[in-house]
């Protein structure tokens, strides 16, 4: 991921998620996203659809708008941190916006809610993002 991507990614984090059902048709799902030790992220569960999809085509589409009509696409592999590495995932990811939870508290809430990381792997990136 280039500094411009980067910088726009870290200044505009709502993003649509986009996986592949089983019979190819699209899901979209609101997320958000950052940049944690050099890697895009977002957060998830267990038993979301865009977990399911992604456990069978680990591929998918990030669209990140910003504003006066900038936006960022992405197409990226995607690998899942579960369990105890998606809870400190998790962890890092709110640090990482400027947020500051009690870490014990904190990561017992993660493993109850059954979170997990999305780590994506950019194959390309296209949009209207430059200054």
């Amino acid at each position: 991921m280039d500094d411009t991507v980067r910088a726009f990614v870290e200044k505009y984090r709502s993003a649509a998620m986009i996986t592949a059902r089983a019979n190819g048709k699209a899901h979209v799902a609101r997320c958000n996203v950052n940049v944690v030790n050099g890697k895009l992220w977002s957060s998830g569960t267990e038993d979301r659809v865009r977990t399911r999809n992604l456990r069978r085509d680990p591929r998918a589409t990030l669209f990140i708008w910003g504003d006066d009509r900038a936006w960022v696409g992405i197409e990226a592999g995607v690998t899942m941190l579960s369990g105890p590495e998606g809870w400190q995932g998790n962890l890092d990811l709110r640090q990482s916006m400027g947020r500051n939870p009690e870490p014990v508290a904190f990561l017992k809430e993660m493993e109850e809610e059954g979170r997990l990381i999305y780590e994506f792997e950019i194959t390309r990136v296209y949009g209207a993002y430059k200054d």
